[in-house]
């Protein structure tokens, strides 16, 4: 759906009037407009007409029906971003997790908390109708990719019967994979919207030249209703129907999450409270890995580290042989990597305290939440991925295995009540003056459904070899989430997601996390104390002063000396819009203002302008590539204002106003509410407002440029 606002004639105090332009959905546009009317529940609502005039063209013409201005931008947004499903089939309770999970997104919104990611390779043919109908015979089939929130005090997850699958096609001439990769973590996903997965397709046809690179898939979904392992379930389930033609065998999956709902509500949680009540930390357990120059180990960094803001993200590698000895020594002592982890990060937290006594310390660990006497649930796509506190007294005389081995058997006992959210937990053991929330860090190893990739030898058969899957990590409600995968090499791959305000210096800390996991197996036997460990990492030479954020600055990549590969980026929103400013290159000057980027100059003066407004979701790439395509005479410029500021917008575009050429402003969906601002502020100053042309996320950049010429025509 593409809308164009047309603010009609002189002296424009009437509501303007829309032109809709491809299918449209009537229930869509009803819902809608039944939520402008909810933003005035005391007011009478506005009218409007709509009126046909051929296949995908419509005008809604709006009428007053009380004083004030009407919110067409509003309207705009939500035509152009309308819910892909169908009608409200059943309901079902939410478990006490996914509710935890919600509660924190709707807290942060705009963030992308919750919102995880799994990329691969594709080598060879693949065909865009069978891709899609694949996806779209998943949906059909799983109805947790049917499902969302509802808007109630208790939310209900509802279940629809229809819902598109979100497939995303871009051309190889995007070019800059990780600008993908942000952009659709960066526009997030809204569980309260059927279909909580999204699609995302670099490249690709039937036909592959052998030196065309793969095809790149992203696959982008909230944690509220999946989880990694579900994702991969729901991945292997994609090939079953893309080798059958694009069609999934077998009807609707059953047992779903509302039978796993019903079955937690029948669980006896006595038993459950009276085991995390004992296993509880106490309040004095150390939970931060940075010391505090005042040696009080658990005050926030940012008070000695400077005031960075964001999120930054750091990945970690072991080689392939480094993480084999790893495994093979944690094995040897009853143990697994998961377990080295979770014991060189217990080592950390307590270096961190100063102490040479024994100290409790605490941090969290997920786990799959499959373990659990639930038919089938191995098999069951959902939210199920728990975050469960951890806590171990760590005493500088023991030695490391019997730390191996304290933490193997802390896992063990929890395995019983892994069903048991965080949240409940809390609820249970937390006292007045504990924080809410989560706090301190958490440590996630990847755990993956077998027989994930045995589909390999049916696509080789039609001459496609596709990469294992791999976890670009999310942000979670922890300041710290440190989360672990084997990449296809064999390495062992850990992504480093934390808060700067809080861990500004936590690069030093990571770094002899990488060291211990590298070390440990060759030093640590059976009488190897804490202490001795300790004391090597003391006199190593490591880095311990480098910050993993001002490398992340730098945009470079370090070697620590271990052999151990660091590459350091991050996510906060200055770095963010620095990197987009760069762009892929069709233009860099400014006109009239540093408020305005030119991406492509004028052909011939007084032809006018076309500008973009900018969202908070829309990379740079996306506007570099409309400018490509852009055919028409006209200047194409983008506006370097915050997204949400009609004011800032106004006073940039000034010059080009007072110039008198004529002007169309454009756009993605989610930047309806700031051009129609910019339109009004215009008209209030005695000029002409400009039409607007919004269109959906899914449109092709090459499209929204053909719309804008055509709009340019008019208003010349």
């Amino acid at each position: 759906m593409t809308v164009v606002v047309d603010p009609g004639e002189p002296p424009y105090d009437a509501p303007p009037f829309l032109e809709l332009r491809g299918p449209l959905d009537t229930r869509s546009l009803e819902a809608a407009l039944d939520r402008l009317a909810a933003r005035r529940p005391d007011g009478p609502a506005w009218q409007h007409r709509l009126r046909p005039h051929g296949p995908g063209l419509h005008t809604l013409r709006l009428t007053m029906g009380a004083p004030g201005e009407f919110p067409a931008g509003l309207l705009a947004d939500l035509l152009t971003d309308p819910p892909l499903t169908g009608r409200r089939v059943r309901t079902a309770g939410a478990s006490p997790l996914q509710l935890e999970l919600l509660a924190d997104a709707d807290a942060h919104p705009g963030t992308g908390r919750h919102v995880e990611q799994l990329a691969w390779d594709w080598h060879g043919p693949l065909d865009p109708e069978r891709f899609t109908a694949a996806w779209q015979s998943l949906f059909d089939r799983e109805s947790v990719l049917r499902s969302a929130f509802d808007d109630g005090p208790e939310p209900r997850i509802v279940v629809h019967d229809r819902v598109r699958a979100e497939v995303v096609r871009l051309p190889h001439s995007t070019e800059d994979w990780a600008s993908v990769v942000e952009y659709d973590r960066r526009r997030g996903l809204d569980p309260r919207r059927p279909g909580p997965l999204r699609v995302t397709v670099l490249g690709g046809g039937p036909v592959v030249s052998v030196t065309a690179p793969p095809t790149r898939v992203l696959l982008t979904y909230h944690h509220a209703l999946l989880d990694d392992w579900s994702a991969r379930l729901l991945l292997r389930e994609f090939y079953r129907a893309y080798l059958a033609d694009g069609v999934l065998p077998g009807g609707e999956r059953r047992p779903d999450m509302g039978d796993y709902t019903q079955w937690l509500a029948r669980q006896d949680t006595g038993p459950a409270r009276e085991f995390w009540t004992e296993a509880a930390p106490p309040p004095d357990a150390a939970h931060s890995p940075l010391p505090d120059a005042s040696g009080a180990p658990d005050t926030p960094a940012s008070a000695s580290h400077g005031t960075s803001t964001g999120t930054g993200r750091t990945r970690l590698r072991l080689t392939a042989g480094q993480t084999a000895r790893l495994a093979a020594w944690a094995a040897g002592w009853g143990s697994t990597e998961s377990g080295a982890l979770q014991a060189v990060w217990a080592l950390l937290l307590y270096r961190a305290t100063g102490s040479a006594d024994p100290r409790p310390v605490r941090f969290s660990v997920t786990v799959s939440g499959r373990g659990i006497p639930f038919d089938s649930v191995e098999r069951l796509p959902g939210s199920l991925r728990n975050p469960l506190p951890m806590s171990v007294v760590v005493d500088p005389r023991s030695s490391v295995p019997a730390l191996l081995a304290l933490l193997r058997d802390r896992a063990l006992d929890m395995v019983a009540y892994e069903w048991v959210s965080a949240g409940r937990i809390r609820g249970w053991t937390g006292t007045p003056d504990r924080p809410a929330g989560p706090e301190g860090s958490l440590v996630a190893f990847d755990g993956r459904p077998r027989n994930a990739d045995d589909l390999a030898p049916e696509l080789a058969a039609r001459g496609i070899r596709v990469d294992p899957p791999e976890t670009l990590g999310a942000r979670t409600a922890f300041p710290l989430t440190l989360a672990a995968h084997h990449d296809e090499a064999g390495g062992l791959v850990m992504t480093v997601t934390y808060d700067r305000a809080q861990l500004a210096g936590i690069g030093g800390v990571l770094a002899h996390a990488a060291y211990l996991l590298d070390e440990l197996p060759r030093i640590a036997g059976e009488f190897t104390t804490v202490a001795e460990v300790l004391e090597l990492l003391s006199a190593a030479d490591v880095d311990a002063s480098a910050d993993m954020g001002a490398e992340a600055e730098t945009g470079t990549g370090v070697e620590a000396g271990t052999g151990v590969e660091a590459r350091p980026t991050t996510d906060d929103g200055a770095e963010s819009e620095a990197g987009d400013s760069t762009g892929t290159g069709t233009g860099t000057g400014s006109v009239g203002a540093s408020a305005i980027i030119t991406l492509r100059p004028s052909r011939k003066p007084g032809v006018g302008t076309v500008c973009l407004v900018p969202t908070h979701s829309t990379p740079r790439f996306r506007h570099d590539l409309l400018a490509r395509s852009y055919r028409g005479p006209e200047a194409l410029v983008l506006l370097d204002t915050p997204p949400d500021d009609a004011r800032a917008g106004y006073d940039a575009l000034r010059p080009l106003i007072d110039a008198g050429g004529p002007l169309v402003l454009g756009g993605f969906t989610g930047c309806g509410v700031a051009a129609y601002g910019i339109t009004r502020l215009i008209a209030e100053n005695g000029g002409r407002p400009p039409l607007i042309v919004l269109t959906g996320t899914a449109t092709s950049a090459a499209e929204l440029a053909r719309l804008l010429e055509s709009a340019a025509e008019r208003a010349g």
